[in-house]
């Protein structure tokens, strides 16, 4: 049975076809964040600090730690992006305890990232190009960490499913060739848009089947890549995740968290529903109003997307006798509310004085 090991300084995530669906977190990336990569670039990490800390609160089991600025004063990013990989991932891996997973297209920030981390990382990423074979796969080796290969070559991306899995099986020989085995190998085989392309969902569902019989791989995917330019794109995502499950997918490069409602949006929704004749009352608890409005919550929770796996691996026998579904379900407990068989007995006593 195929297992990817990886790890931080104190803890094993596997990656495997008997494995609970590995969650890798995807926010801590400035590439579409125009307010994330100026913070960056001004050396303001709070958000990638509240960012690390919300998706492994909210369930991401790997952290894709990403330092793609492309900085104002300086363009060149072999020259700014290793200090800044170095810099961001000895911060979270101070606040938070899940490994991590180094991302650029810089082979020099994906060394310092390597030199930095504690624990197994995952790399990410290489190509079926020959120039990135040539400089990722001896960092790999040295390093004996697994990689993430993406199904792309130097003729680019191909819409021909047959031509994905031959990028995958050549790049999968080619690490053999260093001494890497197939079980350090993540196949991420490209998820295309299924608004552009209709038959995109079958299409990589039939890939995964191929890549975990044929080849042996764990498996990964940019999620949302299923639902981009589409209406209700979270409903896309539930619907997607389990399936690729199903089809032997076994990890996802994903956002976890439903971010929190904002107070803009909540007085919005108050001044609609108050323009409807609907009395909201004042002084109501903001906090037990937002959730009946159908605006969330007013603190950051986890995904749909990540019910939707949670759910998938209970049915798929990967969480052993449902735990970690029960636990995902079972309501907070108060902070005021007695702990333990002894808190038990006192709160029977007080209520029966």
């Amino acid at each position: 049975m195929t297992r990817t090991l990886i790890a931080s300084a104190t803890k094993e995530v596997v990656i495997g076809f008997d494995q609970p669906f590995c969650v890798i977190g995807e926010r801590i990336n400035p590439t579409g964040r125009k307010k994330l990569a100026a913070e960056l670039e001004a050396g303001d990490f709070s958000t990638v600090e509240k960012d690390a800390l919300a998706q492994v609160a909210c369930g991401a089991t790997v952290l894709d730690v990403n330092a793609g600025v492309v900085y104002n004063s300086n363009p060149n990013p072999n020259e700014t992006e290793p200090p800044l990989m170095r810099k961001m991932i000895e911060l979270v891996q101070g606040l938070v305890d899940v490994p991590l997973c180094i991302d650029s297209s810089v082979p020099a920030a994906l060394t310092a990232g390597l030199e930095t981390c504690q624990g197994r990382p995952l790399l990410n990423s290489v190509t079926g190009e020959e120039d990135r074979l040539e400089a990722i796969l001896p960092l790999v080796k040295k390093y004996d960490v697994p990689v993430v290969a993406i199904s792309n070559d130097d003729t680019g991306i191909s819409e021909d499913p047959d031509v994905r899995f031959a990028v995958a099986k050549k790049i999968v020989e080619r690490a053999a060739d260093f001494g890497i085995p197939a079980h350090d190998i993540v196949v991420d085989p490209l998820v295309m848009p299924v608004g552009a392309m209709g038959t995109a969902g079958l299409q990589v569902f039939a890939l995964v089947r191929r890549l975990r019989e044929e080849l042996g791989v764990n498996t990964t995917c940019g999620a949302s890549n299923i639902s981009f330019g589409l209406p209700n794109r979270h409903g896309i995502n539930n619907a997607f995740l389990p399936m690729a499950a199903a089809a032997g997918m076994t990890s996802a490069i994903m956002n976890p968290v439903q971010a929190a409602a904002t107070p803009k949006k909540i007085d919005e929704r108050i001044a609609e529903l108050t323009a409807m004749g609907i009395v909201i009352p004042e002084g109501i608890d903001i906090d037990a109003l937002v959730p009946l409005i159908g605006l969330g919550s007013t603190k950051a929770t986890p995904s749909k997307e990540i019910e939707a796996i949670k759910a998938a691996d209970f049915l798929m026998n990967n969480d052993a006798s449902g735990g970690n579904w029960i636990r995902f379900n079972k309501p907070p407990a108060s902070a005021n509310a007695p702990q333990g068989a002894r808190g038990d007995r006192e709160g029977r006593r007080r209520r029966r004085g």
